[in-house]
């Protein structure tokens, strides 16, 4: 029997895509023949992952899972909305939470290197690719912790389009921690309050709302005055506790959570997709490639 060096498995990855488990039982049935190993992959249906590489993922799903005082948001990507809802994909994300969740890893890509059973979480994505038919991938994910006298608020909306994870400090209400996340969710906020905005950014704001004032031809002595009620509103669009409530419109977010005499200390807020370039195929030449492909 040949001896299959980790060189070699690494090699045949490489050249087929396919998860490391899968190359080194490729290489053992094929006692260590590469090309051999390849066309064995290729039978099996595992080498199509390599060529899914360069494929644009911008579908996808949000996953959120609870254990106690810890919880994760996570994003895992595929290429159609379709894939999304199959039970194999939906399957390998609880997976991938909840594997995350234990592991606490800092970053995707240290993710990336955790094992369960001896299989790497890439390798587990490839084989998924391979067997799922598209390119999936792990995009991100926030783990967040509490106390025992606080509450997560979280919301999936559109099963999974949008996911929100909220941290509510000061309350064990959480089915007011999930209506902040439903707020957050339709709504967009990017700080909580106004002092996490720079005053750089402020400042920023606060010269472009000038401009656009003597621009409209406003006189100089209101100029200022203006300027400021419209930064009111740009607090309004961009903070959250200044925002009026989705459930009650006359009530600000702030006056709701000083209601439960509680403190909003955090939130991550993912859609699915945002700031990935989806691909604009040309469906001429689409058509064209398919038809080439069945020759």
């Amino acid at each position: 029997m040949a001896n299959i060096t980790a060189q070699l498995v690494k090699e045949l990855r490489e050249k087929t895509g396919a998860g490391m488990m899968d190359c080194k039982k490729a290489l053992v049935e094929t006692n260590g023949d590469i090309d051999a190993a390849i066309d064995f992959l290729r039978e099996k249906g595992l080498a199509a992952a390599g060529k899914k590489a360069d494929r644009i993922a911008a579908e996808g799903t949000t996953y959120i899972l609870e254990k106690g005082n810890e919880a994760i948001l996570i994003e895992v990507n595929a290429e159609t909305d379709f894939v999304a809802k199959n039970d194999k994909f939906q399957i390998l994300v609880s997976s991938l939470a909840e594997q995350l969740l234990a592991a606490k890893p800092e970053s995707v890509e240290a993710a990336l290197e955790l094992e369960k059973d001896g299989v790497k979480i890439a390798d587990q994505i490839s084989t998924a690719t391979a067997t799922i038919g598209e390119k999936i991938s792990l995009r991100r994910f926030e783990i967040k912790t509490k106390s025992d006298a606080d509450a997560f608020g979280s919301y999936l909306h559109m099963g999974g389009r949008i996911g929100v994870l909220v941290v509510l400090e000061g309350s064990t209400d959480a089915a007011a921690a999930k209506d902040i996340a439903m707020h957050i969710a339709a709504i967009n906020p990017t700080y909580i309050s106004r002092d996490e905005v720079s005053a750089d950014e402020v400042e920023r704001e606060r010269k472009v709302l000038t401009e656009q004032a003597l621009n409209e031809g406003k006189p100089e002595n209101i100029v200022a005055k203006m300027v400021e009620g419209r930064l009111g509103k740009y607090f309004e669009d961009v903070c959250l506790l200044d925002q009026a409530f989705v459930k009650n419109s006359d009530q600000k977010v702030r006056d709701f959570v000083n209601s439960l005499g509680a403190t909003v200390t955090s939130f991550t807020r993912y859609a699915v997709g945002e700031g990935i370039e989806k691909r604009e195929d040309n469906f001429a030449e689409e058509v064209m490639s398919q038809v080439k492909g069945n020759n």
